[in-house]
């Protein structure tokens, strides 16, 4: 079997290539793979990288979107990770950025309740440096 990942192998969700700002043509060689379990990066074309994040390290993403990016149709994604080599990955001109964005929160969802984890999250407007202790 090959090592090479193909369409439809690895239960694959949504595949989305970097675009060169300029009107979004994909000349770069810069593809985000998004499979049921990691969101798989691969970079390069005389040397190739391919570097993986599983999902369940994904903590939180934002998406932005300037006007050059809204003219021809672009995004850029920005995913926070408890991650060594990406804690914090920039998927930048993408099409189709809100699907992916969409797609790849579903399966985080999913993929925190395959592994049966929970996130505590610590929302705390309150501010222990001024409680002067007076209620």
């Amino acid at each position: 079997m090959s090592d090479v990942l193909k369409i439809g192998e690895n239960n694959e969700i949504m595949r989305e290539r970097k675009r060169w700002g300029f009107f979004g043509i994909p000349w770069t060689f810069t593809k985000y793979i998004l499979t049921e379990k990691k969101l798989i990066i691969q970079t390069g074309l005389l040397r190739s990288t391919e570097n993986e994040i599983l999902l369940y390290r994904i903590s939180d993403m934002s998406m932005t979107r300037t006007l050059f990016q809204k003219i021809f149709k672009l995004g850029t994604l920005t995913i926070y990770a408890h991650d060594k080599t990406n804690p914090t990955l920039i998927v930048k001109n993408i099409k189709n950025v809100r699907s992916f964005k969409e797609a790849l929160s579903d399966a985080v969802e999913k993929d925190k309740i395959r592994m049966k984890l929970r996130q505590r999250e610590v929302m705390d407007d309150y501010d222990d440096s001024e409680d002067d202790g007076d209620y």
